[in-house]
């Protein structure tokens, strides 16, 4: 009996996420539906977010104030040095505590989706205060 080289012509080019051309595209367009869906992620691409975000990167020197070693805060959205603005409280909605300096610190990408999510995500599972917001 022969060995099966590769998938079938006819299944070569299916595609990889169902509805969509590629894995990218589909991500795009979850994210899209995801922003529509709430109306505290539209206040992240306001003109007065993107100016409060370069004040508290630049009172932070560009540095991460999360991990133990600073490190400079460089490049852009998908590398893990690239410069996040964390709520260092969770908003919750509070469009107070959302547009308060004193709440918010220059991390690194890398801090902020891996230990600053798994501490708000304990919090919230344990019910304390300031647990984690997806907002």
């Amino acid at each position: 009996m022969a060995r099966l080289k590769g998938p079938p012509r006819r299944l070569g080019f299916t595609p990889r996420v169902v509805g969509f051309v590629d894995r990218a595209e589909a991500e795009r367009a979850r994210d899209r539906a995801r922003v529509e869906g709430n109306n505290l992620r539209r206040l992240y691409r306001t003109k007065r977010w993107r100016d409060l975000r370069l004040v508290i990167l630049t009172r932070a020197g560009w540095m991460c104030q999360g991990c133990a070693v600073p490190h400079l805060l460089v490049g852009k959205a998908p590398e893990p040095d690239s410069p996040v603005v964390d709520h260092i409280e969770p908003h919750r909605g509070n469009l107070a505590l959302f547009w308060d300096e004193c709440n918010l610190q220059a991390v690194c990408k890398r801090f902020h989706d891996t230990e600053k999510q798994a501490a708000e995500h304990a919090a919230a599972r344990d019910g304390a205060p300031g647990g984690g917001s997806k907002v």
